[in-house]
C-alpha cells in the first residue's frame, strides 16, 4: 500500500512538472513579442487616427504621424513575451495640433491575446473621449479612445530600438509629518528604458530640508525621506526634481503640509 502511495505522489510530481514545463515554453515560444507589438501598433494607431482627423475635418495622412512605440510586459522583471492585460506601449507621433506631453509620448494599455490580436486604449488628453462632434454636429464613436488589432506572427522580430525615458511622478497629495517633523514623499517610476534616477531637493519657505537621491526601476513605487524635519511653521514644502535618467516634473511640486 505504501510503494503505491509513493508510485502515484511521484507519477503526479512528474506530471506537474511537465505541465509547468509546456507552460514555461509556450510562453518564451510564443508569437507575441515587444518587437512585434512595436511594429504593429503605430500602423494600427496610425491609420485610425488619420480617420479620426478626418471626422474632425482636418487633414492628417498615417505617414505624416510617423508613429514610434516601445512596450514592455509588466516590468523590468518579467521577459517581454507572451498574451495578457499586462502590456503597456509608449507611444508618440507628431500632430501640430496635439502636441506630445513634456515626456514626449502617450501611455497605452494592452490586452494582448494568443491569436496575435489586441485590445488597446490610450490617454484621452491625447486621443480623446469615447465620442467625437463630426463636422455636422452629429455625436460619433471616437476610432482612437479603444482600438483592435492584429499582427502578422511571421512578421520581422529583431528588435526596433526604440526607447522612451521613465516618467517620474509625485504621487503624494500633501505632507504629514509625524511628532518628530520627519516625512516622506511618494514618487512613482513608469514604464521606459532605464528607470529613474536623480535627485529632490525640498525646500520649506526659506529653509532648505536638503536633498534626497532618488533611482528606481522602471514601474515601482517609493517612499523618499525628507532629509529634516518639516518645521512646525511651515504650511507647505516644494520639491525641485532634478534627473540624470528618465524625465520628471517641469515644475516644482509645492504641497500642502498637514501637522498632527
Amino acid at each position: 500500500m505504501r510503494r503505491t502511495l509513493l508510485a502515484i505522489l511521484t507519477a503526479a510530481l512528474v506530471v506537474i512538472a511537465l505541465g509547468s514545463a509546456v507552460v514555461a515554453g509556450g510562453g518564451s515560444d510564443s508569437t507575441v513579442t515587444r518587437a512585434r507589438l512595436e511594429r504593429a501598433l503605430p500602423v494600427g494607431f496610425a491609420n485610425l487616427y488619420a480617420d479620426q482627423a478626418r471626422i474632425l475635418g482636418r487633414t492628417v495622412t498615417p505617414e505624416s504621424l510617423n508613429a514610434k512605440a516601445m512596450c514592455d510586459k509588466h516590468g523590468p522583471d518579467v521577459a517581454d513575451v507572451g498574451p495578457g492585460g499586462d502590456w503597456t506601449c509608449l507611444m508618440s507621433w507628431t500632430d501640430s495640433d496635439v502636441p506630445m506631453p513634456p515626456e514626449g509620448y502617450g501611455k497605452f494599455e494592452l490586452n494582448v491575446h494568443s491569436n496575435d490580436c489586441y485590445t488597446a486604449g490610450g490617454p484621452t488628453k491625447l486621443t480623446g473621449f469615447l465620442t467625437l462632434t463630426d463636422t455636422r454636429g452629429k455625436e460619433v464613436t471616437n476610432p482612437v479612445f479603444e482600438f483592435d488589432g492584429c499582427f502578422d506572427p511571421h512578421t520581422d522580430n529583431s528588435p526596433t530600438g526604440v526607447e522612451f525615458p521613465s516618467l517620474l511622478s509625485v504621487t503624494s497629495t500633501a505632507l504629514t509629518p509625524d511628532p518628530d517633523g520627519q516625512a516622506g514623499l511618494q514618487v512613482t517610476c513608469g514604464t521606459g528604458s532605464d528607470g529613474c534616477a536623480g535627485t529632490i531637493t525640498a525646500t520649506a519657505g526659506a529653509t532648505r530640508l536638503g536633498t534626497m537621491p532618488v533611482r528606481l526601476k522602471e514601474e515601482s513605487t517609493a517612499t523618499v525621506p525628507v532629509p529634516q524635519p518639516v518645521p512646525g511653521s511651515a504650511d507647505e514644502v516644494t520639491f525641485e526634481v532634478r534627473m540624470t535618467d528618465g524625465v520628471g516634473p517641469s515644475k516644482p511640486v509645492t504641497l500642502p503640509v498637514q501637522h498632527p
